[in-house]
């Protein structure tokens, strides 16, 4: 059996080398085999060599787990996979009750029957969540700093500034398992497969991500003003936003979710731009 550390030296602003370093202490007994997942051409062929008793310890952030499941058909995946958090928000890592410091943990059952998102034509499987509204333009005005500067991201204050300044909402129109709604005055509209994203937003508390009638939560924020919705928006972050009049719950298997105008999306913290509807399936 070998033991193989495949980590993201991008992730987490290029911290995601030091993070895999860790590794060698905590698995030391392993002797594994680090792979620069950045250099590595072709993940499916990578795991299709493996042995079956062969273990893979993947090292990176909610992007780097996106990308796997999107290069490799897990549900037919033979060997264990291990996760290490390197991110910068590690949303994963918090949803299945881990700590950073954790040992690494199995996480192969969390990799199958994930839904699928499609969005501008184009269809991908999702971990987490799909983030639609001020959530993208957060991640869209991350992008933008990023490519400027190397100072961390303030995710909390771009956050801040959208909704006083600069995002303006939108007229939604969702639809769950084939039922209508209508919310106007839409500010966050995400559909979720676990309970985080955003880097620590529990925007689905009661979501349970192996949830045996594999459904799907989908929650929009709307209808306040700009005060109202800076003044609740933080209740996000413990998961009681869903207790104010401003949040609205639906749950299902099909999700389609347009908007009167395009904004960014983000799926797994990776923006798509100008986007006016998307559709989750499970």
């Amino acid at each position: 059996m070998k033991t193989y550390i495949l980590y993201n030296k991008k992730s987490n602003n290029s911290a995601g080398a030091q993070a895999a370093e860790q590794l060698r202490a905590l698995w030391s007994d392993r002797q594994p085999e680090f792979i620069d997942a950045t250099s590595l051409p072709d993940y499916a062929a990578f795991f299709a060599g493996l042995a079956p008793e062969d273990e893979v310890c993947v090292c990176g952030g909610d992007g780097t787990l996106n990308y796997l499941i999107n290069h490799v058909d897990c549900d037919k995946l033979s060997n264990t996979v291990y996760y290490y958090p390197a991110g910068s928000g590690n949303d994963f890592w918090t949803d299945i009750g881990k700590k950073p410091g954790d040992a690494p943990e199995k996480i192969n059952q969390y990799l199958q029957n994930l839904p699928t998102v499609t969005v501008n034509g184009k269809t991908s499987k999702f971990i987490n969540g799909v983030g639609y509204g001020i959530d993208g333009y957060c991640c869209e005005e991350g992008d933008r700093l990023r490519e400027i500067s190397d100072k961390p991201i303030n995710y909390t204050s771009i956050a801040i500034k959208g909704l006083l300044f600069h995002y303006k909402p939108t007229n939604a129109e969702v639809t769950v398992d084939g039922k209508p709604f209508t919310f106007p005055k839409t500010w966050l509209a995400p559909t979720m497969k676990g309970r985080f994203y955003g880097g620590g937003m529990m925007a689905a508390p009661h979501q349970d991500r192996l949830d045996p009638k594999r459904e799907v939560t989908c929650m929009v924020m709307n209808g306040a003003g700009k005060l109202r919705t800076l003044a609740d928006f933080p209740t996000i972050f413990k998961g009681e936003h869903v207790k104010k009049k401003i949040a609205h719950v639906m749950k299902g298997k099909t999700v389609t979710v347009k908007f009167d105008r395009p904004v960014a999306l983000q799926i797994d913290g990776e923006t798509v731009r100008n986007v006016s509807e998307y559709t989750v399936q499970i």
